[in-house]
């Protein structure tokens, strides 16, 4: 089994922009995530988005006139981040998702937690410790957004492969195989290479985060929070610091 940073820089990083349906689809589903939140920012302030990859969220909220600390573990896809960003106030870093607070020296205005990122955390303990420190980061009044798919209700038989993409020359499915806290996810890539099809396989640990936990922590430390619905089958939450 590899671990998360292990399975993106082998295996997902290389492809994901592909796998998200190409930059400028990508960056459009991230502009139309932003503009479904009902939330007021101040203009030109600081914001966070933690686990960035690519910038799905990061380039929309800097367009937005944000500035925008854009914190991944894939230095790939932090690259791929810079080379779509053009001159937007963007700051990369890369670290690990708990060490953020090194690099947001003052409170900032907003935190985003976007995708499926919440549940590479390593366990439950670290989830608490990341959440008690996005408290901490808010100001007054801040914001922090997540979103992440519920794997709590486990997916029986053929539901649990789950087609992601496809073309011509690749095709990428996930199978999920489910334990008491966690979901191996199994991302079986297929590639044609010289017209031959090969195959590679790897897997790696998420956690089995529902609303309701979620919503629990937030509460714990500080931050009012609500969950809906979200787009591509997620799970949303939006939270104020109290």
């Amino acid at each position: 089994m590899s671990t998360v940073e292990q399975h993106y820089a082998n295996h997902l990083a290389p492809i994901y922009l592909w796998m998200a349906g190409g930059a400028e689809s990508a960056l459009q589903a991230g502009r139309d995530d932003l503009a479904a939140l009902d939330l007021t920012l101040a203009p030109g302030c600081k914001v966070a988005d933690l686990g960035a990859g690519f910038g799905m969220h990061a380039i929309p909220l800097a367009e937005r006139g944000y500035r925008v600390t854009a914190l991944d573990r894939s230095e790939l896809l932090l690259g791929s981040l810079e080379a779509l960003r053009g001159d937007l106030a963007i700051e990369t870093v890369h670290a690990d998702l708990l060490d953020f607070r090194a690099y947001l020296p003052d409170p900032v205005a907003a935190i985003f937690c976007m995708g499926d990122t919440l549940t590479h955390l390593p366990d439950f303990a670290a989830l608490e410790t990341l959440i008690a420190r996005v408290a901490a980061a808010l100001l007054p009044g801040g914001a922090f957004v997540a979103t992440f798919r519920d794997y709590s209700t486990e997916l029986v038989g053929d539901r649990r492969f789950i087609p992601v993409r496809a073309d011509a020359d690749r095709i990428l499915t996930c199978f999920l195989e489910y334990r008491p806290d966690t979901v191996l996810v199994h991302d079986i890539l297929h590639e044609r290479e010289l017209g031959v099809w090969r195959t590679r396989v790897s897997h790696y640990p998420k956690l089995r985060l529902s609303g309701a936990v979620l919503v629990d922590v937030c509460a714990a430390n500080g931050l009012a929070a609500g969950i809906d619905s979200g787009s591509r089958g997620m799970v949303r939450l939006v939270a104020g610091r109290l």
